[in-house]
This record gives C-alpha cells, sequence and structure tokens, in this order.
C-alpha cells in the first residue's frame, strides 16, 4: 500500500529552475564559457554533473572555479528573494494529499537557497522534513537522497513514491526502488522518461494518478 510521497523540489514545487540555469549561464559566460539550455539540461538535469565541469576544460583553477561558484550562488540567493513562484496547482493538490500520505521533501538544493526560496511559499506546513544538499553525500542521479529519505521516515521504497521532473531525479527515484511519476516542467519536457512509472502533464493530474498507485504494491 502506498504510504509516503517523496517530492523533489526545484521544478515540481518551486518554479526556480530557469532561474538556476540563468545565473549559472551568466557566471560561466562572464569566464568565456557559453552554457546553451540544451547544454545545461544534458550535463545538470539529465547527467547530474555540474556545469563548472566546463569550466576545467578552458583551464581555470580550482581557486577560479570556487570564485566564481560563490558568485552564482549569490546570483542565485538574489534572483530567489524575488520570489519565485510556486508550480500551477500544487498548493491545492498538497492541501489534499496531506491527510492521506507521510510526505517529504528531496531537493539537491542547498539548504541556504531553499530556506530563501520558501519564505513565502508556507509550502513546509505540508512536509514532515526537507533533505537538501547538505543532508547526504552524493547527490542524484544517485540514489542516496532517496534512500537517506526513506530510512528517516522508515519506510520501504515499495511503500513510498516519488515525484520527480527531470531524468537525474528519476534514475535517482529509480536506483532507490521507488516508482516515480515525473511532471515535466518548461526545461524538461523535451526529455526521455520511458523508466517512470508515469508521466503527467501537470500538478492537477497527481491526485488521480496517485489514487490509481495507492492500492497497486510495488513489483
Amino acid at each position: 500500500m502506498l504510504k509516503g510521497i517523496l517530492w523533489d523540489n526545484d521544478g515540481v514545487l518551486i518554479d526556480t529552475e530557469g532561474l538556476y540555469f540563468r545565473a549559472t549561464r551568466d557566471v560561466l559566460g562572464s569566464a568565456g564559457v557559453e552554457l546553451s539550455r540544451e547544454r545545461y539540461v544534458e550535463w545538470s538535469l539529465r547527467q547530474g554533473r555540474s556545469s563548472f565541469d566546463l569550466l576545467r576544460e578552458q583551464g581555470c583553477t580550482p581557486a577560479q572555479i570556487e570564485e566564481l561558484r560563490f558568485q552564482r550562488n549569490q546570483a542565485y540567493s538574489r534572483m530567489l528573494a524575488n520570489g519565485p513562484g510556486m508550480m500551477d496547482g500544487i498548493v491545492e493538490v498538497l492541501t489534499l494529499l496531506r491527510p492521506k500520505f507521510r510526505m517529504a521533501i528531496v531537493t539537491t538544493s542547498r539548504r541556504e537557497h531553499f530556506e530563501v526560496m520558501h519564505q513565502r511559499s508556507n509550502l513546509s506546513q505540508f512536509f514532515e522534513f526537507a533533505l537538501t544538499r547538505e543532508d547526504y553525500g552524493r547527490s542524484k542521479p544517485h540514489p542516496e537522497p532517496y534512500l537517506t529519505t526513506l530510512e528517516r521516515l522508515q519506510l520501504s521504497a515499495k511503500e513510498c513514491i516519488a515525484i520527480e521532473d527531470s531524468q537525474r531525479g528519476l534514475a535517482a527515484a529509480n536506483a532507490a526502488g521507488l516508482r516515480c511519476i515525473v511532471i515535466p516542467n518548461s526545461m524538461t519536457i523535451g526529455s526521455a522518461f520511458s523508466d517512470a512509472a508515469m508521466v503527467i502533464s501537470d500538478a492537477a493530474a497527481l491526485p488521480g494518478a496517485l489514487f490509481r498507485f495507492a492500492s497497486t504494491p510495488s513489483s
């Protein structure tokens, strides 16, 4: 029986994927490295690699890369301070699901960014906790973030389902033994999600999808 829902954050709950891309693109551009939208999606949202690896290929030193990473993080924080919007329909969906399932957030966001983006969202009321980048060693597409969350919830993978928007998130969920429903956003709409349990167009379709799985054991 389905007992828990594990939610990705960026691009699923909060509309931040485009902001993070812009902050990264602008900082890399200042160092003479062009980061296209397509390359970002391939490197970061599919493979789970850092776009800053491109700077190493250009001969930047570790110190230079860390300085540019700091600049990107600062720029992203400023963007988030303006209050990124929530994904369409997400409050209504969470309100419906909260009484029926245990829920947690599993994100690759740094804690400082996560807290800024949720200052105005009021979404924390729906979740038992949020696991951020500082809470585990290896990031998505490695399964560690999801395995850590399952351990904290004291639930098995068969009792939970993950909600993701990217190929790296889907890969992490599958590697942890979780079924995964994918809701693509404007950054990931063209990605391949053949390994997903289901792909839906928006959050409004999620309750129907979840209740379909609620009484179906994971194979």
